[in-house]
C-alpha cells in the first residue's frame, strides 16, 4: 500500500513537472495558430480582396476590420492571463473572523494552536506543502507549487494558474477566442466549400492548404471555446469556480451566491466601462473582495463548511 501511494505520488510529480515543462512552447503553440489564421485571412484571401472593388472590397474591408479589434482584443486577454499573478497568500497571513461561524471578533492566538496538529480542524485550513494557513475559497495548485487565492484551474495553454486576480482576463480571453474563431470560421467557409467543387480554384497549393488548415483549426477552437465559455459564465452566476463546484456537487446551497448581478460584479468590477477590456477601475481594485481574495463577503446564516 505504502509503495502504491508513493508511486503515485511520483506519477503526480512527473505529471506537474511536465506540465511546467511546457511552458513557452504552449504560448508558441497559440501564436502559430494565430499566425497561421492571420496569414490565410489577412495575406491570403481578403488582403488582395482589398483591391478587386465593387461590393467584394467593401466585404473585404468589413472582415479584415473586424478581424484586427477581435485579434487584438484576444492577444492582450491572453498576456493579461499570461502575465497577471492569479493571486498569493500574503506572508504570515491570519484570519481576522471565524469564516465559518460569521462572527466579527478576532480570533485569538489560541484558535490556531492546533491547526498543524488537527488536520480535521474545518474552521481554519492549513496547507500541509506551503505550510501555511489557507483563505477562504484559496487552493494548492501542484504545478505552480503554491497555494492560489479563488483558484479556479490550471491552464496547460495559459501556462499559468487561474485565480482571483486573473480570472475576468481568462473569461475574456474565452469571449474573444469564440468571436475571432468563428469570424475566422465564416469567412473562410466559401473558400473551403470551393475544395470540394468541381471547378478551379486560385491560389498556390500553400495557400489552398494554409486555407484548409485555418479553416478547420478554428473551426475545432470555435465548439470546444463555446463549451467552455458556457460552463464558466453559468459558474460565474452562481458565483464559483470549476473546483468548487466539484467539491460542492452534494452541497443543495452555496454560501457565496450572492445573487448573479453581485456574482457578476465580483469577478468584473462594477464600472461598465472596463467590462470587456483586460483591466479593472483604481476604485474596483480598491474594494473588490474578489481582488483581495481574502474576505469574500457570504451569507451570514450560511452554516456549512468552507472548501
Amino acid at each position: 500500500m505504502h509503495r502504491s501511494g508513493a508511486a503515485m505520488a511520483w506519477n503526480v510529480f512527473k505529471f506537474c513537472t511536465a506540465l511546467r515543462g511546457l511552458g513557452s512552447i504552449m504560448i508558441l503553440l497559440v501564436l502559430g495558430v494565430v499566425g497561421v489564421t492571420y496569414y490565410a485571412v489577412v495575406l491570403t484571401n481578403y488582403g488582395p480582396a482589398l483591391y478587386v472593388g465593387g461590393l467584394g472590397s467593401v466585404t473585404a474591408l468589413a472582415v479584415l476590420l473586424l478581424f484586427h479589434c477581435l485579434l487584438v482584443m484576444l492577444l492582450w486577454s491572453y498576456f493579461s492571463v499570461v502575465l497577471t499573478d492569479p493571486g498569493s497568500v500574503p506572508p504570515n497571513w491570519r484570519p481576522t473572523i471565524d469564516e465559518e461561524r460569521g462572527e466579527a471578533d478576532p480570533l485569538n492566538g489560541s484558535e490556531f494552536s492546533g491547526v498543524q496538529s488537527d488536520p480535521s480542524n474545518q474552521r481554519i485550513r492549513y496547507c500541509r506543502k506551503c505550510n501555511q494557513l489557507k483563505p477562504p475559497r484559496c487552493h494548492h495548485c501542484s504545478v505552480c507549487g503554491r497555494c492560489i487565492l479563488k483558484m479556479d484551474h490550471h491552464c496547460v495553454w495559459v501556462v499559468n494558474c487561474v485565480g482571483a486576480l486573473n480570472y475576468k482576463y481568462f473569461l475574456l480571453f474565452l469571449f474573444y477566442t469564440f468571436l475571432e474563431t468563428t469570424l475566422v470560421t465564416l469567412s473562410l467557409l466559401p473558400h473551403f466549400i470551393a475544395f470540394f467543387s468541381e471547378g478551379e480554384i486560385p491560389g498556390t497549393p500553400g495557400t489552398l492548404a494554409t486555407t484548409f488548415l485555418a479553416f478547420v483549426l478554428n473551426l475545432a477552437f470555435a465548439l470546444s471555446v463555446l463549451g467552455f465559455l458556457i460552463m464558466h459564465i453559468s459558474l460565474v452566476a452562481a458565483n464559483t469556480t470549476t473546483i468548487e463546484a466539484y467539491e460542492k456537487k452534494t452541497t443543495p446551497k452555496w454560501r457565496y451566491d450572492l445573487g448573479r448581478k453581485k456574482n457578476f460584479e465580483q469577478v468584473f468590477g462594477t464600472d461598465q466601462r472596463y467590462w470587456f477590456i483586460p483591466a479593472y477601475s483604481d476604485e474596483d481594485l480598491r474594494r473588490m473582495p474578489a481582488l483581495q481574495g481574502l474576505d469574500y463577503p457570504s451569507k451570514p446564516d450560511f452554516d456549512s463548511q468552507d472548501f
